[in-house]
């Protein structure tokens, strides 16, 4: 197949240099230069159209959405970008294309520049008009998406292998995620430029996914490293990404900047970005995510990994600061970080979408730090409480979960099973550590989940090492 090629080790020393441009909807009830609706997904085609939309004769636009502006202004910032306060005009970037009717495609001038977000450079940020929907397969466009705003984020050449350009699109999406200014991954579309070794600079279009990004980078490496082993010059080109087959093909050679015509739209009024719009953005917007995780190492004394963890999402993030007002920082993350995340997770869902809230976890927090419960018994009223409307204490009493059993009860359940299991008290002298796991689990059984799992494993090996 052509997307596993392979490569030698001696060809790995060809260094990858990749930038992005990333163009994300931006969340707006109407389109960037009319009143028409951006719930695009929601209606028949060519439904949310009008005739600034279709760039009928004579339609001209109105100035640029306001609420559009705010949101790329607030992710500018997030995104640590100085701010260009000089006048800002919207361009006309010129090129035919079937779901453009004007011929050319409204962009602004860079509203930020030098940003960073994980030690990638973030070049400029821009707002945009979104074309329309060109269905070749059918020979239609479907305009409800035309004119949507878009903010598109360009990066410097600063990526160098597809496991950090995969990283770095999923910060950046989680920190579009807490603005609340973007629509988030399922509107993204990405550009990748990709050279090797300092050779001619290759743009793969068409990807729509942070997965795409990684397996298009992953096959373009190998693509370029054989025509280069072979002594095949690089083209400068545009490819795209066929997600289908996982491997990219060319379209056309790539155009500069000077193809594009680019020239002042007269339709449109220039925009100031005042130092008050500034402050008053900043004053409202969220903390961004990696200012964040920053804080909570610093103010909640918690490692990095569990800082991510509980910073992943706004909600979850917000859940565990109202729950440390009363409950251990530390072992506050140690729940959420494990046991919390591993059922959502195994359910599909975010934090937001279910039924748990501070004070469920608090009060399960309590009854674990009160040994009214095992830890065990923790870990099932955590998979029940992802559904269950009920408080984890009527949870707890409708399992039978309630109490933990003395040491002596354990002791004596450890003796039944070391007795009723010979073959697993040999399997533990011969070193098969399953066998331990085993016998815990023979333990629980007899006391009916209400041993303490630490303490059982200390007193059967106490017992089996006599």
């Amino acid at each position: 197949m052509m997307g596993e090629v392979k490569i030698s080790n001696s060809e790995n020393d060809l260094n990858m240099m990749c930038g992005l441009e990333i163009h994300v909807q931006l969340n707006t009830n109407s389109k960037l230069f009319c009143d028409c609706k951006t719930n695009y997904q929601e209606v028949p085609p060519n439904t949310n159209i009008c005739p600034v939309c279709l760039n009928q004769p004579g339609a001209k636009p109105y100035p640029a959405n306001v609420q559009g502006l705010k949101n790329a202004l607030m992710i500018a910032l997030m995104l640590n970008c100085k701010i260009d306060q000089n006048i800002i005009y919207f361009l006309r970037k010129h090129y035919n294309y079937p779901d453009l009717p004007s011929g050319y495609q409204r962009t602004s001038l860079p509203i930020g520049y030098k940003g960073k977000l994980n030690g990638i450079r973030i070049r400029e940020i821009h707002i945009e008009e979104d074309p329309g929907q060109f269905k070749p397969d059918k020979g239609i466009v479907d305009f409800n998406r035309s004119g949507i705003p878009l903010v598109e984020i360009v990066t410097e050449p600063d990526i160098f292998s597809p496991e950090q350009a995969r990283t770095f699109l999923r910060e950046l999406i989680r920190v579009l995620k807490y603005s609340e200014s973007a629509r988030g991954e399922g509107t993204m579309r990405a550009d990748v430029n990709i050279s090797l070794d300092g050779g001619k600079r290759v743009e793969i279009k068409n990807i729509n996914s942070i997965r795409g990004a990684y397996k298009a980078l992953k096959f373009e490496m190998v693509r370029q490293k054989n025509l280069i082993k072979r002594g095949i010059e690089i083209q400068q080109e545009t490819r795209a990404f066929v997600e289908s087959q996982m491997i990219t093909v060319s379209m056309r050679l790539k155009e500069d900047a000077d193809d594009y015509r680019f020239i002042p739209d007269p339709d449109l009024p220039p925009i100031a970005i005042t130092s008050k719009k500034i402050v008053n953005v900043k004053e409202n917007m969220p903390e961004a995510p990696h200012s964040k995780v920053k804080r909570f190492i610093e103010q909640y004394n918690i490692d990095e990994e569990s800082a991510n963890v509980l910073t992943s999402e706004l909600d979850l993030a917000d859940a565990y600061e109202e729950i440390v007002k009363k409950i251990d920082s530390k072992f506050t993350a140690s729940w959420m970080r494990d046991e919390l995340k591993r059922v959502l997770y195994y359910n599909k869902i975010d934090y937001k979408s279910s039924n748990i809230n501070p004070n469920k976890i608090i009060q399960l927090l309590e009854l674990l730090i009160n040994k009214e419960i095992t830890t065990k018994a923790g870990q099932r009223i955590v998979e029940y409480m992802v559904e269950s409307p009920n408080t984890p204490i009527e949870i707890a009493e409708k399992l039978n979960l309630i109490g933990i059993v003395s040491n002596d009860e354990v002791i004596n359940a450890t003796k039944i099973a070391i007795e009723e299991n010979p073959e697993a008290v040999d399997d533990y002298y011969q070193g098969k550590k399953a066998s331990m796991n085993f016998l815990v689990g023979q333990v629980m059984k007899q006391t009916k989940g209400k041993a303490d799992p630490q303490k059982t494993v200390e007193i059967l090996k106490n017992y089996l090492n006599k």
